[in-house]
């Protein structure tokens, strides 16, 4: 990394403190739920509201089984969503003690771990959902998120090299490795993988806020706003710009610290 980026950027565990990226569950992780979550990437009140009759439906089908891997898979994932993490861990855990060699459920149990910021267990565990001869590049780029929350961002960008040769520019794995660069203060590069990410889906607002992030670190704030404000209401789209706002006054203090 070149000097005068590190001189530039204040470290990047100051400028995202609680960093949890979501690559995990087929999502791009894949979207940094307090950073770009901030921007729009998690569930509108409406929605939660909405999936409330789901959810006493999936608890009530668990209860009934409880060692069912199916419905203990899909409660767990009912659970992540509604932003029960521990719940979801707790669930999963126990569906992978009575089903160890289930695949699927190691694959949740891994992205619960990484939802409730047990990055080490996360990764351990996913290592356990696939194998070297069949490679499951959704996994591969879940192992590369929690790599990256463990600071160790060369390795994770090793796992999201390997992920892109199953999965030529798709644009979820991209998303986490420009992230990864964000991590690592090479906003440049950062910047140029995020594009490639947008150009393949211009649609995904996770995408969008990713790379509006990484131009609005650079001091390219005007375009940042276009970006995050695409197809939005006018208040959703005010709303994301504060919050964007929020995060580059929050890095401009760390730099002139």
């Amino acid at each position: 990394m070149p000097k005068r980026l590190s001189r530039a950027f204040p470290p990047a565990k100051y400028l995202f403190p609680a960093l949890l990226i979501l690559a995990l569950g087929g999502c791009q992780t894949t979207s940094l739920e307090d950073v770009t979550g901030a921007l729009g990437g998690k569930q509108e009140s409406a929605g939660k509201a909405e999936a409330k009759p789901e959810m006493d439906a999936l608890r009530e089908r668990y209860r009934a089984n409880p060692g069912d891997p199916v419905v203990a898979l899909e409660y767990g994932k009912a659970l992540r969503a509604s932003g029960q993490r521990a719940q979801a861990v707790a669930v999963l855990e126990q569906a992978v003690l009575a089903h160890s060699n289930n695949r699927p459920l190691l694959a949740g149990y891994g992205r619960a771990l990484a939802d409730n910021g047990q990055f080490q267990q996360a990764f351990d565990v996913l290592s356990r959902a696939h194998t070297r001869e069949d490679p499951d590049w959704r996994i591969l780029s879940a192992q590369g998120a929690a790599l990256d929350q463990l600071g160790r961002n060369e390795e994770a960008q090793q796992y999201y090299a390997t992920a892109l040769k199953i999965v030529p520019d798709e644009p979820q794995v991209l998303s986490n490795l420009g992230l990864s660069y964000v991590l690592q203060n090479n906003l440049p590069k950062a910047e140029q993988v995020l594009g490639r990410a947008y150009q393949r889906n211009q649609n995904d607002p996770r995408v969008r806020a990713n790379l509006a992030l990484v131009l609005g670190l650079q001091g390219r704030e005007a375009e940042a706003e276009i970006l995050v404000k695409a197809d939005l209401p006018p208040d959703q789209a005010a709303a994301k710009v504060a919050a964007l706002r929020q995060l580059l006054s929050k890095k401009q203090q760390r730099t002139d610290k």
